[in-house]
């Protein structure tokens, strides 16, 4: 099975980047499931309905979320309504949608885990580790290949939970700081794993965000409205192989390529 992880896109260049490539990818890596973060989509935060059409149009089969997941509000009746747009699973009972899903793919059943962390966050969670142990033993009745989107500030936390996960899980794929990471392996167990899988936005920002206005926030320290940047943009995903008997990765492989003005 060939598994292909898009990392969080960003505002409307990253859609667009999303729009002009994905289909492409899709077909040139043969990806039986294509996954993507979506929690920066619309306005560079949160998901809203017409942004999440957008994504699945271009040929994603999940979304996955994080931290900015309420920030609009028209996405929470949308969450019961389509299953394959999963929030983090340890957050608060009682709340729109959910955190797994597992779907059918030509090479067999997967299923994706949404999980948020808890260090340098504003927000407090409920234990990630948790709430994937309770989570996986469920799946795993189910399907043994699941793919873990932990949506996490610290890379500390995200390694911990890789190596807790390893041999349990196909893959755990970091993702929220929007810069990819070069540790990206296989874990003895069998877990496919990376730090972050980067984000889909413009290049010439800081984390998809015009670089100026980031800079006038550092210099001053004052508040100051963030902007979306433009122009040419990046594309950063993780493709991974894995059995679908037995779930274990086999191959996990980091990429970002670069799209020419997606606007254009």
């Amino acid at each position: 099975m060939r598994i292909l992880f898009v990392g969080d896109v960003v505002g409307k260049t990253g859609r667009l980047a999303v729009r002009r490539r994905l289909p492409v990818l899709r077909k040139q890596l043969e990806a039986d499931l294509v996954i993507v973060n979506g929690e920066n989509a619309a306005g560079g935060a949160g998901l809203t309905p017409d942004t999440a059409d957008e994504i699945f149009a271009a040929g994603a089969d999940v979304i996955t979320m994080g931290n900015h997941t309420w920030d609009q509000k028209e996405l929470l009746p949308y969450l019961d309504r389509n299953p394959r747009i999963i929030r983090p699973l340890n957050l608060p009972p009682g709340l729109p949608g959910r955190g797994w899903v597992t779907v059918e793919t030509p090479a067999g059943r997967a299923a994706v885990l949404n999980l948020l962390g808890r260090v340098f966050l504003n927000i407090s969670p409920d234990d990630p580790f948790r709430a994937a142990d309770e989570a996986v033993a469920r799946i795993r009745e189910r399907t043994p290949v699941i793919v873990v989107d932990f949506h996490a500030e610290a890379t500390s936390e995200k390694q911990a939970l890789g190596w807790y996960l390893d041999g349990r899980v196909t893959a755990v794929i970091g993702t929220h700081t929007h810069v990819q990471t070069a540790d990206g392996r296989v874990l003895p167990g069998g877990t496919g794993y990376v730090t972050d899988a980067g984000m889909t936005g413009a290049r010439d920002s800081v984390i998809g965000f015009d670089r100026e206005t980031i800079i006038r926030r550092f210099l001053t320290q004052r508040p100051v409205r963030f902007e979306l940047a433009g122009g040419d943009a990046v594309l950063s995903a993780v493709l991974l192989h894995c059995d679908p008997a037995t779930g274990r990765c086999l191959d996990l492989r980091a990429f970002t390529e670069v799209v020419s003005d997606p606007a254009d």
